[in-house]
This record gives structure tokens, sequence and C-alpha cells, in this order.
């Protein structure tokens, strides 16, 4: 399996990353999120050779980045990247990883960084690109009641509320059966605005 190295690529794994950390940080779940986006390892298994350690830093990397993607306004997350950029990233090098992959960009140490520097610096990176690309916050918390997941958003159209169609679609129906109920409803997802 090839690894994505998209900005798009980059930014859900660093979106999905932050979730699996805050949530289950177990090296099991971890690992599960970077062979889905095909992190390998450098031996015929791919064993990644994470460690109980190595999560714990990328949990604390996790809590940083969870702070750009709840960003309330561009500015804010410009200067939380600049920020993260600042203290964490490397001068820009193309690497291959010894030809195991395409050429791609790297702003951490070296190819053999420790697993919290590559998360934190290739995903601030990721989110940076976007938020230049599209010039408003690179992502989002879930705004469906319950869910608080931190989604990136690539689109160029209007900025999303909800980390997938499912949580948009529960906080619709919530909103409509609260309507017809009576009850106060809550705010509206975006584009369930009244005619």
């Amino acid at each position: 399996m090839c690894v994505q190295h998209s900005t798009r690529a980059m930014a859900d794994r660093a979106a999905d990353l932050t979730a699996v950390l805050l949530a289950d940080p177990a090296v099991e779940s971890v690992s599960e999120v970077l062979h889905a986006y095909g992190e390998r390892g450098p031996g015929p298994s791919g064993d990644l050779g994470l460690t109980a350690e190595d999560v714990a830093a990328m949990r604390g990397a996790a809590g940083r980045l969870r702070e750009v993607f709840a960003a309330a306004d561009v500015d804010e997350a410009a200067t939380l990247l600049n920020r993260l950029l600042a203290e964490a990233a490397r001068p820009p090098r193309l690497t291959t990883h010894d030809g195991r992959s395409t050429w791609h960009l790297h702003v951490d140490g070296h190819d053999d960084a420790p697993w919290a520097e590559w998360f934190l610096t290739s995903s601030a990176m990721a989110l940076a690109v976007l938020l230049a690309d599209h010039q408003r916050v690179p992502g989002g918390i879930c705004a469906a009641a319950g869910c608080a997941r931190p989604f990136a958003d690539s689109s160029g159209g209007s900025p999303r509320r909800f980390c997938s169609p499912r949580c948009a679609t529960r906080a619709r129906v919530a909103g409509h059966r609260a309507r017809r109920a009576g009850a106060a409803p809550g705010p509206r997802p975006a584009g369930d605005q009244p005619a």
C-alpha cells in the first residue's frame, strides 16, 4: 500500500490520530489509524515499532493539535500553527524513506524522528497549507451533541460543522424532532434553515 502524502490525506490523518489519541491511546488503536493511512515500518511485516511511550508523547501532540481544530477563527488558528511550526518544525526536506515511498516533504528532524515529532510537525504543516489555501480554520470540532471529534476541512465550500454525514444527519433529525415536539430548538445545522 502506498502512503498518501497529499495535504488532504495528511490533514485527515491528523484529525483521525488526534481523535484516537485523545479517546483511546492504546498502541493498537494508534497503529490501526497509521496503517489505515498507509504507514508501514521498514521490515517485511510493516511493524511500526510503536511503543506505549511513543503513544504517550503523541497524545501530548494531539492535545496541541486539538487546539488548532477548536480555534474560534482563522487568526487564532494561524497563531497556534505558527507557534507549533516555530517550536517543532525543522527545515523542509524531501524523502522517500530509502525508496519505500514516493518523494514527499517532511519538516521533522530526520526519517527516524520520534513518532510525536513526526506527528506534530507533519500535521501542523498540512493544517497550515489548508489554512493558507482556504483562508479559514483548517477543520473543527464536531458540533453534534455528544461527539466532539476533531475533523479536517479541505473542502472549498462552506465550512463544515460536523465530522461526518452521520453526525450531521443525527443533529438535523434531533433538531427536527425538537421543533415538532415544540421544544426550544438548538442551533440549526448549516443548510437546514427555514425557507
